[in-house]
């Protein structure tokens, strides 16, 4: 897919402030000028490699694998020279291509090892081919300060050896001359100075004929003469003389370092547009957080669904003035490609037009936008823009002119992967014959397959789009009580202009708007106001079903605690029930032994003894073995019952309430209650609990269920057992 976005549309859509705002958060200097020179990318793949890379970077600000910084100085300017034969680079050029090699190999070995955090980032890094020799043969001569090394050659070790052998004898015979003179009192208060990085003496100057020496300077009121010691002047030559010499030496070795790194001047070219291209991800990423924007899901559908959209300037500019900004959601398809946008000015339908363009020339930049995480959006080949009121003096076109010049450019490239926006269409010219130009045009890009979203006040604009299958109304709601807009896009129905209620609100007498009125078609006022009462009417249709929407999620959640609250009481009941159960066979058996016990006390008879007890473990594992292995594994099963079970469970309650209320009506009807007395055995009806009557005071009864009680009504047990 090769795109075809032209100049004019990235000005239309301010994409260019968009790079600004990019730029400011680049890092290095090649990086802020690159980001302001980019553009939508002429084929899909690409544009689906940087969204994701910048998608990467984003995420690792929120985890611990940061990626390591990425600053570099400019390398632009010694790349040149490399071009160049018999060139020598300076010892800073150096440092600077130690630092962006240093710096790359620090990136490659990061991303080997946090490859599956990083994938594309890795692949754009493991692309890049590595050579070490650049940096161990500038670390050979260039020190981490970008100070040439002592031991750059075997000379200017030598060299920088004796340097500092004659500088010790420099200084010890100027201490001496110093010391001498003192003496002498030949010296003013300052003592010693330093002229041209040498050190002098402060001589007054009614004594500098009995200094031996070479006078260096006198100060500005002639009374000091600065003298350098007879002792050091032929040290000093002999340092002067060093000193060329390693400057000499210095500049051999720079030749010859410049000579080495020559050949790697490609792989220099690499390093530097790589680490320029992480910079400008790096700084998309910071945007985007700064935006709360992200990386939608791309479809190859044509479908175009933004949900919650901002326009990230306005974002921007609105939060550091604490305004609020509205979000928008716009969903184009095969079945809707068209949108007409119509409302009141100043209601926000030229900003919902920019941040549809907008957020689509971002995308296919590779810059993430702010919308829901659940959008979708597809990729044009094309975006054709009219927007703003675009008179040319230099031409000598009027706003109509140029309209109808970009019309023809329309005509020319509107096609099915085209998206066109267009603003107050039709304008410029006569209401009704630019309206009815508007339409003809309209009515070819329709027919062309092209996608497109419009503003307009023009009323056949709105019926063209409820009379096309693949087009539809929209409008900025607007608030006709306090007459406010509520910058909300709301589809599928057109919007009045509410001119007159506008002009009212600004202020306009109001025997001037009747007149005004007067003079409109009573059928296009009608219209109007068959518009505006419409769109009043679905305003408290939303609001309705938003409110009753919110009621019944309320409810809904109620009535899920509710039901959970009574699986769980349910389930504590069967439990404490079991528990009792439990409990009471083990006080019969042991009473049952107890008994033994007592009998074998009384005649000390074993064989008895032994031979009830024996009685009663076989009574017991008879029972035990009244349990088929298909009830064991029942009951295991039962214990083992999920959550999602439950849940299954509760779903059906309300529905098997009903039902049984009916059928227990049913029972009573047919059958008489019976009547319950204290120690009878007894449970509700829809429960499996089974606990004794303890008291019965008022219609009320005091259940015992062995560990715990509980006061309920008599008209709500049921008999299982009549007290023996």
């Amino acid at each position: 897919m090769k795109q075809l976005i032209e100049h004019k549309t990235l000005e239309d859509l301010e994409f260019p402030l968009v790079l600004q705002e990019i730029s400011s958060r680049c890092n290095t200097e090649l990086g802020k000028k690159r980001a302001l020179a980019l553009l939508p990318f002429l084929l899909e793949k690409k544009i689906h490699f940087s969204l994701g890379v910048t998608s990467e970077y984003l995420a690792s600000f929120e985890n611990d694998n940061r990626i390591p910084n990425h600053g570099f100085e400019s390398i632009t300017k010694e790349i040149k020279y490399l071009n160049i034969e018999n060139t020598t680079l300076e010892v800073e050029s150096f440092r600077r291509i130690s630092t962006v090699c240093l710096t790359v190999s620090t990136h490659k070995k990061f991303f080997l090892k946090f490859n599956e955090y990083y994938p594309l980032l890795s692949e754009t890094a493991s692309a890049l081919v590595y050579e070490a020799h650049i940096l161990e043969q500038i670390n050979a001569v260039v020190d981490k300060f970008g100070e040439i090394r002592d031991d750059a050659s075997e000379q200017l070790h030598v060299l920088r050896k004796e340097m500092n052998i004659v500088r010790a004898k420099i200084s010890q015979s100027f201490n001496q001359a110093l010391y001498k003179y003192q003496a002498s009192e030949f010296l003013d208060d300052i003592k010693e100075s330093v002229v041209d990085n040498r050190r002098v003496l402060a001589v007054k100057s009614m004594y500098r004929k009995k200094v031996k020496g070479s006078v260096m300077g006198v100060s500005k009121t002639g009374s000091i003469s600065y003298i350098e010691p007879e002792t050091t002047l032929n040290f000093s030559r002999e340092l002067n003389n060093l000193l060329f010499d390693e400057k000499e030496e210095i500049q051999r070795i720079l030749n010859q370092l410049t000579l080495s790194i020559r050949p790697y001047r490609d792989l220099l070219i690499n390093y530097q547009d790589y680490l320029a291209q992480i910079d400008i991800t790096a700084a998309k990423a910071k945007y985007a957080k700064d935006i709360n924007a992200l990386l939608p899901k791309i479809n190859q559908d044509g479908k175009l669904y933004l949900r919650n959209a901002y326009h990230p300037l306005l974002w921007l500019s609105n939060k550091r003035s604490n305004v609020k900004t509205y979000a928008q959601t716009i969903e184009l398809d095969q079945n809707r490609r068209i949108i007409v946008i119509s409302g009141p000015n100043a209601g926000g339908k030229s900003i919902t037009l920019k941040t549809i363009g907008l957020l689509q020339l971002m995308l296919q930049s590779g810059i993430l936008i702010p919308v829901h995480e659940r959008s979708s959006v597809c990729l044009f080949q094309n975006i054709l823009t009219d927007i703003g009121d675009n008179q040319s003096i230099e031409n000598h076109l009027s706003t109509y002119s140029y309209r109808l010049k970009n019309m023809r450019s329309f005509l020319k490239k509107c096609n099915e992967e085209t998206m066109f926006l267009i603003d107050e269409f039709g304008t410029g010219s006569d209401p009704e014959l630019g309206g009815a130009l508007a339409e003809a045009f309209l009515e070819v890009f329709y027919d062309r397959g092209a996608y497109g979203v419009i503003t307009t006040h023009y009323a056949n604009l709105k019926a063209l789009a409820d009379e096309l299958p693949h087009a539809t109304n929209a409008n900025m709601l607007f608030n006709s009580k306090t007459l406010e807009p509520i910058y909300t896009l709301e589809l599928g129905q057109p919007g009045s202009s509410f001119t007159f209620e506008v002009a009212q609100k600004n202020g306009i007498p109001y025997n001037l708007i009747n007149k005004a009125k007067k003079k409109v078609a009573r059928g296009k006022l009608r219209f109007d106001a068959t518009i505006a009462k419409m769109q009043k009417e679905r305003s408290k249709m939303a609001q309705t079903g938003n409110r009753l929407e919110e009621e019944e999620s309320k409810a809904r959640e109620e009535a899920v605690r509710l039901e959970k609250l009574n699986a769980k009481i349910k389930s504590k009941l069967e439990n404490y029930q079991e528990l009792y159960a439990h409990d009471r066979r083990m006080i019969l058996l042991g009473n049952k032994v107890n008994t033994a016990s007592e009998k074998y006390f009384q005649d000390k008879k074993k064989r008895v003894l032994v031979s009830e007890l024996l009685r009663i473990v076989e009574t017991e594992n008879s029972k035990r073995k009244k349990k088929s292995a298909a009830e064991a594994k029942k009951a295991r099963q039962k214990k083992a019952q999920t959550a999602q079970e439950v849940q299954k469970e509760v779903k059906i309650i309300k529905k098997k309430k009903a039902i049984e209320n009916k059928r227990t009506r049913q029972k009573e009807i047919q059958k008489p209650k019976a009547v319950l007395k204290i120690g009878d055995r007894v449970r509700m009806p829809d429960g499996k609990a089974v606990g004794v009557i303890d008291k019965i005071e008022k219609n009320k009864a005091v259940v015992n269920y062995g560990i715990f009680t509980t006061n309920i009504g008599v008209d709500q047990l049921e008999l299982v057992e009549k007290k023996k």
